[in-house]
């Protein structure tokens, strides 16, 4: 397939890898810079010494001593089983309200240019061109 494809906005990427994934400190920065405690609370942070927080006190100075990085969870730090962000528009569409500021693992995921073959062949883009 090809590495471009048109996305039709069917959601079924976000509801089906759009949680549960692992961040890197690169999505921090300017989400602490820009004071985004509306996303910076539904990450969760362990940091080297084993001490675990949501993103929404972080600062930069923080960043070195993050050792992992979690997306999403709720404002008390539990795991949630769906995007926050994530949301169906009336005309059917999914659209990101995070879209301009979203995570690298979002950025980057083209389900067109997976090895995971059953969930690429349900994503409408996918289906548009031949293997």
């Amino acid at each position: 397939m090809p590495d471009e494809q048109d996305c039709r906005q069917c959601g079924k990427c976000c509801e089906k890898w759009g949680w549960d994934q692992s961040g890197i400190p690169e999505d921090l920065v300017p989400w602490i810079a820009e004071s985004r405690t509306d996303i910076l609370q539904h990450v969760s942070v362990t940091f080297r010494d084993g001490s675990r927080s949501t993103g929404r006190d972080l600062t930069a100075a923080d960043l070195p001593r993050v050792a992992r990085i979690y997306y999403w969870v709720d404002p008390q730090g539990r795991k949630l089983t769906h995007c926050p962000f994530f949301f169906r528009a009336e005309d059917g569409k999914v659209y990101c309200r995070i879209h301009l500021a979203k995570p690298a693992v979002c950025i980057g995921f083209t389900p067109w240019n997976e090895g995971i073959r059953d969930y690429a062949l349900n994503c409408p883009a996918c289906r548009d061109t031949a293997p």
